[in-house]
């Protein structure tokens, strides 16, 4: 079977290999040689091996490395390419997970969707990297996605906000806040809409609870940064309300 450019790797959520509308069954081995060389683009056969199969000898190691190889599909265009003693995906192969990536770099680069465009909203708050899987190097991977994927949003959140846009900000703040409680970028992010919608008792009150949030789970404070966001943005009357005074900002 060759791999057509319609040919894709989706590895957010369950594995799955399809060509077109036809998806493909590739033994365990198989979809987790194809995810780290996906994930990793070009690797060496030795740590390849050491990777995959890493309580057996080399020799057994790289054994199994052959006999997975040999298993892929076949065609014209091979799903995984040799180049001396490295290998790699074929360049035709559409991978999910790169197109996240370049996404939420773009966001987080500045590069925001234009406005009246739609933002990429479903895919950064998609399906985890291969749920279920749990060898190392996929829990690294998956980390390491989640992380990107919560700046993106942070940046998100910020550059709707700046378009006038703050329903879809809000959207963007609280799907960080559902993946992370405790991250007080995203919170800070939701205040920001609130304020520059006018709504200055939901942003004192989604203050307040975060405030109280942060206290009950970790015994601190937000950071001076959050409440020089209130300080500077409202009224000294509204930061010191009977029921959600903001602290004075401290250096």
């Amino acid at each position: 079977m060759n791999v057509a450019p319609s040919a894709q790797l989706r590895l957010l959520g369950r594995f799955r290999l399809e060509f077109g509308t036809e998806s493909v069954e590739l033994c365990r081995n198989g979809q987790r040689l194809l995810a780290f060389l996906s994930l990793r683009e070009s690797v060496p056969r030795t740590v390849l091996a050491g990777t995959l199969w890493p309580e057996v000898t080399e020799e057994h190691a790289r054994g199994s490395l052959r006999t997975t190889l040999w298993k892929l599909p076949r065609g014209e265009t091979p799903l995984v390419r040799c180049c001396g003693d490295v290998l790699l995906v074929a360049p035709d192969l559409r991978v999910d997970v790169h197109a996240l990536t370049r996404t939420a770099l773009g966001v987080v680069a500045g590069c925001g969707p234009p406005p009246h465009c739609r933002p990429p909203l479903g895919l950064l708050t998609g399906e985890d990297l291969l749920p279920g899987w749990d060898e190392d190097w996929v829990l690294l991977e998956r980390e390491h996605l989640r992380q990107l994927r919560l700046h993106a949003l942070d940046s998100l959140a910020e550059i709707l906000t700046e378009q006038g846009r703050t329903a879809l900000a809000m959207e963007a703040a609280w799907a960080g806040i559902r993946a992370e409680p405790l991250r007080e970028s995203a919170h800070r992010a939701v205040v920001s809409a609130h304020l520059a919608e006018g709504n200055v008792c939901e942003a004192l009150r989604h203050y307040a609870a975060f405030r109280n949030l942060l206290n009950d789970e970790l015994g601190v404070e937000p950071s001076p940064r959050f409440t020089r966001l209130l300080a500077e943005r409202l009224p000294p009357r509204a930061a010191s309300g009977r029921h959600e005074r903001i602290p004075e900002p401290t250096a």
